[in-house]
């Protein structure tokens, strides 16, 4: 069970995991912001290594994210591709000139700028994903719920987040459980196996699966109206700590961040760097 990609919070002593959750969670959305209004491909290049680095800095196993990461690779590249699909001159339109790699077919072209913004296109992917993904693997449930009240979020709805994190960790085990226990019957469902008979077993576990998980949700929501959860409007919140002087470094690191894309503006004039 150590070696399936079980993507949840693991626990640890590394610095990620003793930064406050708050702090973390002030980083997490400062970054995102930083990282999706700006095109500078300099500035994205580096924060996209500055991003998979937290993977060794969290010391986050490669196969507890390969499935993301190959999900994620996947879809960048399904976008890249409607991206161009819809809009094969919108490099051209963007940085203002012309410079054809293929003529290819009508207008289907294919020129350096739009290679150019395809690519910084696919850059924000490996800055903004990486970050959530560290955060969610060094961060424990109750603590991103109880920073998520911090920030003024309800307490109902980061505890309903809270749960959510809890319990997507115990759906991944259930789902191996049953696939181990299909290919002990004889169901062959690694890697193996045909790509139809992959699916159509994954297609026999997943309805079984949702009907436990909603059992399992019954569950819950009848043990916590039983001790009436949500009755008041406020609520302590046992793993809360307060802020030290790395969590405020961390924090000022976010403003940083932000702050460096407001500079690139002025300095391109605008969210794009055109090296043309």
């Amino acid at each position: 069970m150590q070696e399936q990609q079980i993507l949840g919070f693991h626990p640890g002593n590394t610095i990620l995991h003793r930064i406050n959750a708050t702090a973390k969670m002030i980083f997490l959305l400062l970054a995102t912001v930083a990282s999706m209004t700006t095109y500078d491909t300099r500035y994205l290049i580096l924060f996209s290594l500055g991003s998979l680095a937290l993977f060794k800095v969290g010391n986050i196993r490669w196969y507890q994210i390969s499935f993301v990461m190959k999900f994620i690779l996947f879809f960048s590249i399904l976008n890249v591709i409607a991206v161009y699909l819809f809009e094969p001159e919108y490099g051209v339109t963007l940085y203002g000139t012309r410079h054809v790699l293929f003529a290819g077919w009508g207008r289907f072209t294919f020129t350096q700028e739009e290679l150019f913004y395809l690519f910084n296109l696919a850059l924000k992917y490996f800055c903004t994903i990486p970050l959530a993904i560290a955060f969610l693997l060094t961060t424990n449930p109750s603590s991103f719920a109880s920073s998520l009240n911090r920030i003024g979020i309800s307490y109902k709805v980061s505890y309903a987040v809270a749960l959510a994190l809890r319990y997507i960790p115990d759906v991944q085990e259930d789902f191996f459980s049953i696939s181990r226990a299909q290919q002990a019957r004889g169901f062959e469902m690694s890697k193996k196996g045909k790509l139809s008979q992959r699916l159509k077993g994954m297609a026999q576990i997943l309805l079984p699966l949702i009907f436990s998980s909603l059992d399992r949700i019954d569950t819950i929501s009848t043990s916590m109206e039983l001790r009436r959860f949500g009755q008041k409007k406020n609520r302590t919140w046992y793993v809360a700590e307060p802020f030290t002087a790395k969590d405020y470094m961390v924090i000022a690191f976010g403003i940083i961040l932000f702050l460096i894309t407001l500079v690139l503006f002025q300095i391109n004039g605008g969210r794009f760097y055109n090296p043309f």
